[in-house]
């Protein structure tokens, strides 16, 4: 082998070394970094069309907190037959927080940045942080929150998050669930300008086993988010916790 060859060998091995070591480069077969990830910034609409999402599953509780949450679900019915709902946390202006967030009704955005990915719900101005290719901390090492922590990481064309730290009187369907609470979400492009976010709820306190069911997202070209503030509320909740209306006198 000649000096020459020897040489080019060592320059190929070294700028091979480099390029792996370059942040958003492919390790493992996962991509890692924002650059080689789809871009799904943009405004989105929940979705029902086709693709269809699965059907969700009712909540797998364990016994104790089922009859619980039973009752309570056909305690809402009856009130909302009887024309009196019960409040329920937005009656306070409390935001929905996760994964509630992500079922709402009102349009939300996607923010794709270096290291993050930034979800923000029109509905409260609610905004939650994807951290991307970070460690998650321990659950007791997170304050509580209304969206709690959450890190990601592409899988191929997959983002793959993890959340903990939500707070305990923050609830979907009103499902109750123990500080140890994980949500999984697996965010992708399913077809032109369709996203789906399935989500895995693991407690094994509350759960009897994993809680999963999806959503689905349309793109929606050219909308701009609106500001949503609750700030000239007239709802709230009576002693015995039905939603009412303050209704101002009439005027002298």
């Amino acid at each position: 082998m000649t000096s020459r060859t020897r040489s080019r060998l060592a320059w190929l091995a070294l700028a091979c070394a480099m390029s792996l070591a370059l942040p958003g480069r492919a390790i493992h077969g996962q991509q890692t970094g924002a650059k080689n990830s789809p871009d799904l910034s943009g405004s989105y609409e929940r979705y029902r069309g086709a693709p269809a999402t699965p059907t969700a599953p009712p909540p797998p509780l364990k016994p104790p907190y089922l009859q619980e949450w039973q009752a309570q679900v056909r305690a809402a019915r009856e009130a909302d037959a009887k024309g009196e709902p019960l409040a329920a946390g937005v009656v306070a202006c409390l935001p929905e927080g996760m994964p509630g967030m992500m079922a709402g009704p009102f349009p939300m955005e996607i923010l794709q940045s270096k290291g993050q990915v930034t979800v923000i719900q029109e509905a409260y101005n609610q905004v939650r942080r994807i951290l991307l290719d970070q460690p998650q901390k321990p659950i007791d090492d997170v304050d509580p929150g209304f969206y709690g922590r959450s890190v990601g990481r592409w899988e191929g064309d997959t983002l793959v998050v993890d959340t903990v730290g939500i707070k305990e009187n923050v609830r979907y369907q009103n499902v109750p669930h123990s500080k140890d609470v994980r949500i999984k979400e697996r965010i992708r492009s399913v077809a032109p300008d369709i996203v789906w976010d399935e989500i895995t709820i693991e407690d094994s306190v509350i759960l009897e086993k994993p809680w999963t069911f999806t959503f689905a997202y349309k793109r929606m070209p050219g909308y701009t988010l609106l500001e949503y503030i609750c700030e000239d509320n007239r709802e709230y909740a009576d002693e015995q916790g039905r939603q009412k209306i303050r209704i101002a006198p009439p005027a002298r």
